[in-house]
């Protein structure tokens, strides 16, 4: 049988007046206004993060070269596999997500190939609590044996946490609308009734607190094309600088 869903906004309801709407605009949440005036599913009081997609999303844009970039990357043995890129203005320390992978029972080179595709030149953090044989041979091993540049994050999931949330309180973390799969997530990231973090569909979710927590600080600019660089000594050198850097 085939199921699908219908969303609705306040502004299909032809019985709510501008001031009805304004009304009850008020007297909600800030965490909970997107699912209540757009119909964007989001949970209640248990969210880790109580803050409304609309001051997270922005459009999609051409980010400057001169900014640093890293990624926040979480894998499992035969499970789901998943990464953040995040791009920071360091005018504003502003952190933008601009790119996610994420994929379930991949083999390695599969999910290197999509981390070099988005910058092989491009260092992070990662999550090595699985092994891969009676060896003990570490996830991150593997990775960095295939050229991608990834050390231990800081795994403390409540500090970890508390930073992504400051940054989004602050409105210091954007993430791109065609991050899609972030959002997904973001929805569901909660706590149960004990406090405890719920243990589900959060890979994105643990890669981006690894990015924030420690793969920031590994960000690098991006380097400049071989082609440039010799561009720059010919031209240098044409001109009798004799400089050969």
């Amino acid at each position: 049988m085939a199921r699908f869903v219908i969303g609705a906004t306040w502004d299909d309801a032809p019985h709510l007046t501008q001031a009805d709407k304004d009304a009850l605009w008020a007297s909600i949440p800030d965490f909970q206004k997107d699912a209540r005036s757009k119909g964007i599913p989001q949970l209640g009081s248990g969210a880790i993060y109580p803050f409304p997609e609309s001051a997270i999303r922005v459009a999609d844009f051409d980010l400057p070269k001169h900014w640093p970039r890293a990624f926040g990357l979480d894998c499992a043995l035969g499970g789901t596999t998943a990464a953040v890129w995040g791009a920071l203005d360091r005018d504003s320390s502003t952190l933008y997500v601009y790119s996610i992978y994420k994929r379930t029972g991949a083999e390695i080179p599969v999910h290197v190939e999509a981390m070099k595709a988005r910058g092989a030149w491009i260092w992070g953090a990662g999550d090595a609590a699985d092994i891969v044989d009676a060896d003990r041979t570490s996830f991150l091993s593997l990775f960095r044996k295939h050229g991608i540049n990834v050390i231990l994050p800081d795994k403390a999931v409540e500090t970890g946490i508390q930073d992504v949330y400051d940054r989004l309180s602050a409105g210091k973390l954007k993430v791109f609308a065609s991050c899609a799969g972030w959002f997904d997530e973001f929805r569901l990231y909660r706590r149960d009734e004990k406090g405890k973090v719920v243990k589900t569909h959060d890979h994105v979710m643990d890669a981006t607190r690894y990015l924030v927590r420690t793969g920031l600080g590994q960000a690098r600019i991006a380097p400049k094309p071989k082609d440039e660089s010799t561009r720059l000594v010919l031209d240098r050198t044409s001109q009798g600088t004799g400089w050969m850097g």
